[in-house]
């Protein structure tokens, strides 16, 4: 069943995955009429999946809805080493098994309450003078999740991109990628069994209209630095 209502709000009371213990998550909105969310198939009418990639052994997460398939893929990493923050970089994977064009629109990310914002990514080398890394800006061959193929490198979205929207051809399939900087202070949670950003990440694109949600508890977000 689709959900109909000019500004949506999206609020999960609580969401289990893979066997992880529960999380609060945030109110999310965006500004079109439909929406499909990760799990929530009783409720959305999409078919949600999850299955391993071959390559990393992560789980890629699915959901199919009228010959339209979104993938996502995530990761995070550390701004630099010494820095306090981190990096959600994210790679969603579009294929379009219908007949017609389909129009892709890359949406907004999320911590908990707080907004994470797109990065700007730069193809030189910046030489770091100081506040470098207060800045929203990102040098590709510093992210490792992007250089290690982690992460693809396909259609990279920075934050002020030529384009809103993307067009992908009947029979035809299309990947973005991401980099938000985590908006909160202390961002990463360390153990024995290693780091993991802290809440709940959260975000979408939008294809034909409709919102594909991903919802990654912090604790399954994986660490793809260097």
């Amino acid at each position: 069943m689709l959900i109909h209502a000019c500004v949506f709000v999206l609020t999960v009371s609580a969401f289990c995955l893979d066997g992880l213990a529960q999380v609060d998550t945030p109110a999310f909105e965006t500004e079109v009429k439909s929406a499909f969310v990760w799990g929530e198939d009783k409720v959305n009418g999409a078919n949600s999946s999850s299955v391993a990639d071959p390559r990393t052994g992560q789980r890629i997460h699915k959901l199919e809805y009228g010959g339209i398939e979104v993938s996502s893929r995530i990761g995070f990493e550390r701004i630099a080493r010494g820095e306090v923050g981190e990096f959600i970089e994210y790679t969603a994977a579009v294929v379009n098994s219908t007949g017609r064009v389909a129009l892709l629109r890359v949406g907004g990310v999320s911590v908990d309450e707080g907004t994470a914002r797109q990065v700007h990514i730069s193809q030189e080398h910046r030489h770091r003078r100081e506040k470098d890394y207060d800045t929203d800006v990102a040098e590709l061959s510093k992210l490792y999740c992007l250089t290690s193929g982690f992460l693809s490198t396909d259609n990279l979205v920075s934050a002020d991109p030529q384009g809103g929207v993307l067009v992908i051809e009947p029979s035809a399939a299309l990947t973005v990628t991401v980099v938000a900087r985590d908006p909160s202070h202390y961002s990463i949670r360390c153990s024995s069994e290693g780091c993991h950003p802290v809440g709940a990440l959260r975000y979408f694109v939008t294809v034909n209209g409709r919102d594909y949600v991903f919802l990654w508890p912090g604790r399954s977000v994986p660490y793809c630095g260097d």
